[in-house]
């Protein structure tokens, strides 16, 4: 299952990681962001221990999105060392996901 992310723990959770971080911002009303949710929970389990997946809530949290530009949901960032390194904005595939990913695993 994919961790949380607040404007509040956004800091600890992936600016501060000792691993890869992936975080999906989205909303419960987008329809795109509910078709790649199983997609997120899968990739959450298959790289446990190896990157942290998150999601993060929009509606919920505005600094952060407002922070790293997101104007489009489902937008995917991939952070490294506590700075974004790549993202995807739209729906994409398992397999595109990890292969960015896979990219900043070493």
């Amino acid at each position: 299952m994919a961790i949380t992310v607040t404007d509040v723990n956004f800091k600890e959770v992936v600016l501060d990681a000792n691993q890869p971080v992936l975080i999906d911002f989205w909303a419960p009303w987008c329809g795109p962001c509910r078709m790649i949710a199983p997609i997120i929970d899968e990739l959450a389990e298959a790289y446990s221990g190896k990157a942290i997946i998150a999601k993060c809530d929009v509606d919920t949290s505005s600094e952060v999105p407002l922070k790293y530009g997101i104007r489009n949901i489902p937008t995917l960032l991939f952070f490294q060392k506590g700075e974004m390194i790549d993202k995807i904005v739209g729906s994409a595939t398992k397999s595109a996901i990890a292969a960015k990913l896979d990219t900043l695993i070493k």
